[in-house]
């Protein structure tokens, strides 16, 4: 399992004789996906950014991607950042459209989920679906997002839904908040 830590991604495997560690301030959980390998990442500024592609794909000919961005101190609300996103990708795109599918806290961090889709892409000459997922912590903001160049089935996008379900944001230094501990 791969977690995307607050600065840097660590990949904590899990063997019999591993010590405890802990994760320490302000956390993004968030696994490699099965099948999945890190293809990309770059930190600059105040982001980090890590794009992982299914095994035989590459960032530069991909069909399915996942990217995770932290935001370093960003205090924008995830709500913010959608209607960001949203301009720029319904100016690209004829006929796109967007959808608020939850916004509740989550673990006591404002949350955010929505899709956008657009029925054909005029660089890719493709459909593209993208779903996001937005937490505000108190240090940055993080965004996981999800994106298709074809049309995913049901079944796809309810695995990838409940992989949604699983990231999330966690704090050392607040009790109510914890991290979990993990294997080293």
């Amino acid at each position: 399992m791969a977690i995307l830590r607050w600065a840097f991604p660590v990949a904590l495997l899990a063997l019999a004789a591993a010590a405890r560690a802990e994760l320490v301030n302000e956390n993004l959980l968030v696994e490699l996906p099965p099948g999945y390998k890190i293809d990309f990442q770059q930190r600059k500024n105040n982001m980090l950014m890590t794009e992982m592609v299914p095994q035989g794909q590459s960032v530069n000919d991909w069909t399915e991607m996942v990217t995770v961005q932290i935001f370093f101190g960003h205090k924008a609300t995830p709500d913010q950042l959608k209607t960001n996103i949203a301009q720029g990708w319904l100016a690209a795109c004829r006929g796109g459209s967007y959808q608020k599918l939850s916004a509740a806290p989550q673990n006591g961090y404002e949350t955010l989920v929505w899709r956008l889709s657009c029925p054909f892409n005029p660089s890719t000459r493709r459909p593209e679906m993208t779903w996001f997922k937005a937490v505000k912590g108190n240090d940055s903001l993080y965004v996981v997002q999800k994106a298709f160049k074809f049309v995913p089935s049901d079944e796809q996008v309810a695995t990838w839904m409940r992989f949604f379900d699983t990231v999330k944001v966690c704090d050392s230094r607040l009790p109510d908040r914890r991290c979990p501990q993990t294997k080293k």
